[in-house]
């Protein structure tokens, strides 16, 4: 259903009111007394739809679980993106590796479907499917295809820039910018699958970011993508050993430049073809455009500079050539939004059960270097925490101060160390896949999805998770 609605009512009691940014582009404006540093939009009408039952804001891995697992729950789904293709850091952010996989459901079903397409390429150091490489393009190509199959509805190079609450402190709407305008979507439940948490943020929802006040946070990186000699890429390929960063490392060193970050990692897929994880950018704010800008475009000049200095030491490197770059840059730390539960270094070192458990991270904590300083010293560690495999509960993907809100991914309730290991992306499907069922029982329902029976949840999810494991045969027995 389309309607108008004003931007007045539609705000009205929205937190998104006090966030919006001062630019906003409309043909009428009203001059006022600060007319020298704001300019004032006038009020107007957006075309506002309601006509689905779930809404996903986001459409990397932890997005894509939650629309698929919503839409084989029965619910009618529409996901926005704001790059060009699905899959986010997998596809936009070209990560080529996936970590902590070795889950039933809808990562089984897409390692599967990936092996009979040829693109998954290799296990990590020849493991089980934990961890592993694979094509950015079949990626691309796979994730669209489910999504067609299944009809849900999604809509690439939108962002949403408002939210907006009814007088219950319910989410009622949210509003996207794209090529189409100003748009206004209604439905009954959403997830934040953002990975930064912005919707979350323009809910008015309270958040966390980095370890402490003083915010030392992750690092980011550009992925790229390089081509060289196969033998030169099979000798520095990190999935066969660690020790090969290091080596790696010495041959920058030896060209003239050291890398930002110390552990440089390089991903052979073969045919003269690897990804590679090359520099750190630090301190940088992921909610601040200015700043990831800089960062992308810092980062893409090391990439070009190690590649051309190692192409100049000649011998194995003398064909080397940077192919492309991400079109975003890989973010570690981002805001992560106050849920019900928060799940926090202490069920990290216990190994925490739940009864409301939705999965269960293996990963370490993973924490890079704030500073380049650091870096030398120790690219990454684990601070001395010393993790064993935790249940991440449902409660910690619900928003404790708002309704209708889920959250999926990194941007889920956690502290900075529980962060640390559960924000890798086998483990953002599995939350996807959870909070995708939960949204779409909660429409069904009509109850909020703090309100609903955990069996019910419990049930459902597995039932999604059964019917990908079979399709995850079914692909794994196909010539």
């Amino acid at each position: 259903m389309v309607g108008p609605m004003t931007r007045r009512a539609l705000l009205g009691t929205s937190a998104a009111t006090l966030a919006l940014a001062p630019w906003k582009m409309n043909s009428a404006w009203a001059a006022d007394q600060n007319k020298d540093t704001e300019l004032r939009e006038a009020a107007r009408a957006i075309p506002l739809v309601s006509d689905c039952d779930v809404i996903v804001c986001g459409g990397g891995p932890a997005g894509i679980a939650a629309a698929i697992s919503a839409a084989r729950s029965g619910a009618k789904v529409r996901l926005f993106e704001c790059h060009g293709c699905l899959g986010g850091v997998w596809t936009s952010g070209m990560l080529s590796f996936v970590i902590d996989a070795a889950k039933p459901g809808l990562n089984a079903e897409i390692t599967a479907k990936l092996d009979a397409l040829g693109a998954k390429m290799t296990d990590y150091r020849k493991s089980d499917d934990s961890h592993y490489v694979y094509d950015v393009e079949g990626m691309k190509y796979l994730l669209e295809t489910l999504f067609d199959e299944l009809k849900i509805d999604y809509v690439y190079h939108s962002r949403v820039v408002a939210v907006e609450k009814d007088s219950n402190n319910r989410v009622r709407a949210i509003v996207t910018e794209s090529k189409s305008g100003r748009e206004a979507w209604a439905a009954p439940v959403f997830i934040d699958t953002t990975g930064d948490g912005d919707v979350g943020a323009l809910a008015g929802c309270q958040w966390q970011f980095g370890e402490d006040k003083t915010c030392p946070c992750q690092p980011m990186s550009l992925m790229g993508i390089i081509a060289a000699d196969a033998a030169a890429l099979a000798e520095y390929d990190t999935a066969q050993t660690s020790a090969n960063k290091d080596r790696l490392r010495e041959e920058m060193l030896r060209a003239g430049v050291e890398p930002s970050y110390a552990k440089p990692t390089l991903w052979n897929f073969g045919h003269g073809v690897a990804a590679v994880m090359i520099n750190h950018e630090y301190g940088v704010e992921p909610f601040d455009a200015a700043q990831v800008t800089r960062a992308t475009v810092n980062a893409r000049r090391e990439l070009y500079h190690i590649t051309q200095a190692l192409k100049k030491t000649g011998g194995m490197w003398e064909n080397i050539r940077l192919v492309a770059t991400a079109e975003q840059i890989g973010v570690r730390d981002g805001r992560r939004i106050q849920g019900r539960y928060e799940v926090s270094v202490n069920d990290v070192i216990a190994g925490i059960r739940h009864d409301d458990a939705i999965c269960r991270s293996h990963f370490s904590v993973d924490v890079h270097a704030a500073t380049q300083e650091q870096n030398r010293k120790a690219a990454y560690g684990s601070k001395g925490v010393k993790a064993k495999p935790f249940d991440i509960p449902l409660r910690a993907l619900i928003a404790a101060e708002v309704d209708g809100l889920l959250m999926a991914g990194r941007c889920i309730s956690g502290d900075f160390f529980a962060h640390a290991s559960y924000r890798v992306t086998g483990n953002a499907v599995a939350m996807g896949e959870a909070a995708g069922v939960a949204a779409a029982l909660s429409a069904q329902k009509q109850m909020l999805p703090h309100q609903l029976p955990w069996i019910a949840v419990a049930t459902q999810l597995e039932t999604v998770r059964n019917q990908a494991d079979n399709n995850a045969l079914l692909a794994a027995s196909r010539p």
